[in-house]
């Protein structure tokens, strides 16, 4: 699934925002796990990390995990009750977010994905 873009002639980051729907439920409290994806993610996507990520379990369930990088950010949110994953990543538009997006999607093992990628910064 290629996101799909509004174009903007003076953008200069890609914002991808998406959700991931029907996940496994063993995936949607794995805490260290999910923090490994957004590395993961990034690294495929060539973009550099300012840290380890943030990674919080919620009571009585649910994970939020942040990563931030060089000129953007990498974040995730779990929703068992629903069996959803919400995920927002920013960075500059010479890195290649669909690479990150293609990541998540085969580690996440989501049933239905919708996501939307939009140019930031015009």
């Amino acid at each position: 699934m290629v996101p799909s873009v509004r174009e903007s002639v003076s953008s200069s980051h890609a914002h991808l925002v998406a959700e991931f729907h029907d996940v496994p439920e063993e995936l949607l409290g794995d805490a260290s796990r999910l923090g490994g994806v957004l590395v993961a993610a990034a690294g495929a996507a060539g973009l550099h990390t300012l840290g380890a990520p943030l990674v919080r379990t919620r009571a009585p369930h649910g994970v939020d995990a942040m990563l931030l990088l060089e000129g953007g950010h990498a974040a995730l949110h779990t929703h068992p009750e629903r069996s959803v994953i919400l995920v927002d990543l920013l960075a500059p538009l010479r890195f290649d977010l669909v690479r990150a997006f293609d990541v998540l999607s085969r580690r996440l093992l989501p049933g239905e994905v919708r996501a939307e990628r939009l140019l930031r910064g015009a």
